[in-house]
């Protein structure tokens, strides 16, 4: 009895009866004086009992039900309640059907699956609940109380994707959820902000919303960038120069360059782009006339000569891939070769694709080449590649193909010297500046697009590259947010979604 029931200890338990498919405690209330909840006064004289049905923890795969007779007082204080309830903290709670113990159970489940998965995980431990009672239990439990931290991250995330999205601010030493807003405006972030004063450091992302909001509330704090935003905006800006001079480092690798009609429109339409430029025809008048966007009229502007404008064919990773060796070498030895013969030898060696399949790579050249195909976005990412963590031969050929051309050279030290800005230290702040100067030197237009893009947040990023702190941190809540939005299949409103990110 007091290892199975040791929970309802402050109870006088007078039996326990087998039901079959539940078990049932009969206790009642100890003889002690009750305090009446309004005066405070003590008393033990009844007026009379009732019994109290509750559930309370299961006992392996049964339900326990608690019937307690407990007392009804008589308050002592002349003008006060007559008569009053005792209560039995930590047992039993006023209005609650369910003891204490159970209710923490309850609160544990549905902090972590909510409504219908935690009703389901909840029948299966033998603990009756619907999807309902199970959503107010867990908007019940209390939020932790809310303070101002020293340093805080800010971001969004999205309620409806690409409609309506959020805000999430937690202190980013400690990685607390302090709150979330219900939209991504200047206004509400500013007026947040001004509410908790205290403040001293913001991180956040690229955004120009965040970073006003932040300057008119708090013009003394110093903004800390996002060091993987700022990456990922060099990783775009090194892909596309990778794209432009493409014409380079493909004749090191004798890959064939796209000539289709889309190349041919590419080459006329740059042309034409160049054409009006050298008539001193703004961007936006040339996006005009030639019905083309803005960004796309400065693409074709980037580019110098036309050459840059042509790409190596996107292949993606074939069946055949594994077998080219075997196929480049029956090719040399007898270029005559059926296709059908190519097609059986290789299927004996465990191919699983078609015949049309190994037609149209033979057909490409990929089978004739000296080395497998490589993508501007694949020798992009083995640029951006710590040279530790590269192959022996993938370093040796990207060192083959970053020498095709100045430019393709300059691009790859400027992007391992900028790498080593991103290890925060207190003197990066001139080793930026000087990289800056490197990079405006070199003939690398979409490197420069991205100095620009520095240049306009230029103190958040040198807070990022000298300062300790980041917001990855929040980026780490967001993904957890998105795993309780899909768990609430997007049926959840913003308190319940609030709720349930703040309790995590």
């Amino acid at each position: 009895m007091h290892a199975v029931f040791s929970g309802l200890s402050p109870l006088v338990i007078e039996g326990v009866a087998d039901e079959g498919l539940r078990i049932v405690v009969q206790a009642r209330t100890p003889q002690d004086a009750a305090v009446c909840p309004v005066c405070g006064a003590s008393s033990g004289r009844v007026h009379g009992y009732y019994l109290r049905t509750v559930a309370d923890v299961p006992v392996g795969d049964r339900r326990v039900v608690i019937r307690v007779r407990v007392r009804r007082l008589v308050c002592p204080t002349l003008g006060c309640c007559h008569t009053f309830r005792e209560q039995v903290r930590g047992v039993l709670e006023r209005y609650q059907r369910r003891t204490a113990r159970l209710t923490r159970h309850v609160m544990a489940v549905v902090k972590e699956l909510a409504g219908r998965a935690g009703a389901r995980l909840l029948a299966i431990l033998a603990v009756g609940l619907s999807r309902h009672t199970a959503l107010r239990t867990l908007l019940r439990i209390p939020l932790p109380v809310a303070r101002t931290p020293r340093v805080i991250g800010v971001d969004d995330f999205a309620l409806r994707r690409r409609h309506r999205c959020a805000t999430v601010a937690i202190d980013a030493e400690t990685h607390e959820r302090i709150d979330v807003l219900p939209d991504r405006t200047a206004d509400t972030l500013e007026a947040w902000l001004r509410e908790h004063p205290g403040v001293e450091v913001v991180c956040r992302d690229g955004s120009t919303t965040y970073a006003e909001a932040i300057r008119r509330a708090l013009p003394d704090a110093v903004q800390v960038s996002d060091r993987w935003h700022v990456w990922h905006n060099l990783c775009e800006a090194a892909l596309s120069e990778v794209k432009a001079h493409s014409t380079c480092w493909a004749a090191v690798l004798d890959a064939p360059l796209y000539d289709g009609p889309r190349a041919q429109t590419s080459l006329e339409r740059w042309h034409q782009v160049h054409g009006l430029l050298g008539q001193g025809v703004g961007l936006l008048e040339c996006a005009r006339r030639l019905q083309l966007a803005l960004n796309t009229v400065k693409r074709y502007a980037r580019a110098d000569r036309p050459e840059r404008m042509l790409r190596v064919p996107k292949y993606r990773t074939s069946l055949v891939d594994p077998y080219r060796e075997h196929l480049r070498k029956r090719r040399t030895e007898d270029p005559a070769v059926p296709i059908q013969h190519l097609f059986e030898e290789i299927k004996a060696l465990g191919f699983t694709g078609c015949l049309n399949l190994l037609h149209k790579y033979i057909n490409q050249g990929r089978a004739d080449a000296d080395r497998s195909h490589i993508s501007p976005r694949r020798l992009a990412r083995m640029i951006l590649t710590r040279p530790d963590n590269l192959k022996t031969e993938h370093r040796d050929l990207l060192a083959q193909l970053t020498a095709a051309c100045p430019e393709m050279t300059q691009l790859a030290a400027s992007i391992g010297g900028f790498a080593e800005l991103l290890t925060p230290r207190p003197g990066d702040t001139d080793a930026l500046v000087q990289w800056i100067a490197q990079v405006r030197a070199a003939d690398l237009p979409h490197l420069h697009a991205f100095i620009r893009g520095l240049e306009r947040d230029r103190e958040a990023v040198t807070a990022a590259i000298t300062l300790p702190y980041s917001n990855g941190p929040t980026e780490g809540v967001n993904t957890k947010t998105k795993r309780i939005a899909r768990q609430m299949h997007g049926r959840a409103g913003f308190d319940l979604l609030r709720h349930r990110i703040l309790l995590g």
